[in-house]
């Protein structure tokens, strides 16, 4: 591996002359340090940036902790985040905690550890006081809190919307399939379908589940039909869920969208792949992962008149497992 010695031996400088270059901190000349950038180029040389942090005082990492990676929507909350701490200059240290709050922990730990000067979380456990005792800034991503920042969609008006739609589109006995408990957001959209469907004449049911796992979806789409032979009309609580159920009730030989129509939520990629294809409530997953990372770099520079919560818009889109008007 190169190191900032063999940087400088190939320049022909000190040490400390490469750290002036690469910190920006200090006079260099301009010859030396155009000889400083080609023996980097020539080395290949990549500083480390934990090194580097250490070294200032300060760093240009950022932590982001995500519940379940393996569930499409948040690799585009994170590709957001990149991108955007990217075009500014920061790095990004990655966290997966599968929902475990040991894991949470674990990770949180190496954030600081590597020095990190922020983070932004999309777990789920923020209530537990885990983050109090960090001296960082910290927003929130698809998740709310009174007591940190956050970035999040209007998720009871996605629960509204959904239950609207399928109302307008003549389903009278609906099937709602209700988030994980745990999970603020799930609460939201359920609340709002709920709000709507109260208030129409029509028939409807709720399932309860304990997760949006590939694994478990399947088991919740049986179920459903189980207990719910006749329902003509679901809500599903994301598109992993709302797939999983198209996949059964063509199993069990029902028409699409005739027989039955099914809205998701997220509009992850595969929801316009599966067929017939999704129609969803759509998150705008990029956009919230941008503001977050937005969000947290003013936090992290603190500039003056922040906004404590960002919430962002919600929309129908329209495929085929709904009807035409």
């Amino acid at each position: 591996m190169v190191t900032i010695k063999d940087v400088a031996r190939e320049a022909g400088v000190s040490v400390a002359t490469i750290s002036r270059v690469l910190n920006d901190n200090g006079y260099v000349g301009s010859d030396t340090r155009k000889k400083v950038m080609e023996a980097i180029a020539k080395l290949n040389y990549s500083p480390n940036e934990v090194a580097r942090s250490l070294y200032k005082r300060e760093s240009r990492l950022i932590g982001l902790l995500l519940p379940d990676i393996t569930n499409p929507f948040f690799p585009q909350l994170a590709r957001g985040v990149e991108d955007e701490l990217s075009r500014s200059g920061f790095r990004l240290l990655l966290g997966n905690s599968d929902e475990n709050v040991q894991k949470e922990l674990d990770y949180i730990q190496t954030f600081v550890q590597n020095n990190v000067v922020g983070i932004i979380s999309a777990t789920n456990h923020v209530d537990y006081k885990i983050y109090d005792a960090l001296k960082l800034p910290l927003v929130l991503l698809d998740r709310t809190s009174e007591d940190y920042p956050a970035v999040y969609s209007d998720g009871r008006e996605g629960g509204r919307l959904a239950a609207r739609t399928l109302i307008e589109k003549g389903a009278k006995r609906i099937t709602l399939v209700k988030g994980p408990a745990h999970v603020k957001p799930a609460q939201d959209r359920f609340q709002g379908a709920i709000e709507e469907l109260s208030q129409a004449d029509i028939d409807f049911s709720v399932l309860s589940s304990t997760s949006y796992s590939f694994e478990e979806a399947q088991g919740w789409a049986e179920e459903l039909f189980e207990k719910f032979s006749d329902t003509d009309g679901v809500i599903a609580s994301n598109d992993i869920v709302g797939i999983a159920i198209i996949h059964e009730a063509l199993k069990l030989g029902k028409k699409i969208p005739e027989d039955l129509q099914i809205i998701g939520y997220d509009d992850i990629p595969q929801s316009s792949l599966c067929y017939p294809t999704l129609s969803t409530i759509r998150q705008p997953a990029y956009e919230m992962g941008r503001q977050a990372a937005q969000l947290l770099i003013k936090m992290v520079k603190k500039e003056q008149g922040i906004e404590h919560t960002i919430q962002m818009p919600v929309e129908l889109v329209e495929r085929n497992t709904t009807r035409k008007e």
